[in-house]
């Protein structure tokens, strides 16, 4: 697979089929990604990978936590307040798109809930990443962050594996920080289910719409 086919057939794969990712293929895409570009060459991510029973324990004990009604502060915003115009549109049309792939109606609160959670069950993937950050490290390290995770998921495409970057586990930063002994100078950034999509779940037919070209690039003189 080349690299305009791994970055044409990414997205977000939010069910997936319990085949357990080999461990070669983890290590391979983890340490090929090493490659990616950070500032100064801090490489400021950190990785903790965990799946089989490890994994069963920490969906259980998420699980357990969100019964008992246990909520934690997040460390960071995922969001903006206020959210603006087209970036607040965006996010509202993929919501309705998705919801209206699994055929859960706007007012139907309790069924939207309920598939939010699967965040915490990581779609059922068989394997989840973790990366978390140094607390001293500033925006530009964390978009180092982002570029790194890029790369792993599209060397995760051309393996043949699909992936789901998910910040829905830095709302349990305590739950998550503590389980995985994150030490005390470290940040949860976010998740990152690994696995096979599911092809017969229809939230997996879902692509995300593109703003055209117009619409974020200018050209000077280009």
């Amino acid at each position: 697979m080349n690299v305009h086919d791994a970055v044409a057939s990414r997205h977000s794969v939010r069910d997936f089929l319990p085949t357990p990712v080999p461990g070669d293929v983890i290590r391979r895409v983890l340490q090929t990604a090493a490659h990616a570009p950070s500032g100064g060459n801090l490489q400021p991510w950190h990785l903790d990978v965990v799946a089989g029973d490890r994994l069963a324990r920490l969906k259980a004990l998420l699980g357990e936590r969100i019964a008992s009604g246990v909520r934690e502060a997040t460390e960071y915003d995922i969001y903006p307040p206020q959210l603006p115009a087209p970036y607040r549109d965006r996010r509202y049309e993929l919501g309705e798109a998705m919801y209206a792939r699994l055929g859960i109606p706007r007012e139907d609160k309790l069924a939207r809930l309920g598939w939010f959670m699967r965040n915490f069950e990581a779609f059922g993937a068989p394997l989840v990443v973790f990366c978390s950050v140094h607390r001293r490290l500033g925006p530009p390290q964390w978009s180092d962050l982002g570029m790194f995770l890029q790369t792993v998921m599209l060397l995760l495409r051309a393996e043949g594996w699909d992936s789901c970057a998910q910040e829905s586990w830095s709302t349990f930063p305590r739950t998550v920080g503590e389980f995985l002994e994150l030490p005390d100078d470290r940040m949860l950034f976010c998740g990152m289910a690994v696995g096979q999509a599911n092809p017969d779940h229809p939230v997996n037919a879902l692509r995300s719409s593109r703003a055209p070209l117009e619409a974020f690039v200018r050209f000077h003189d280009a």
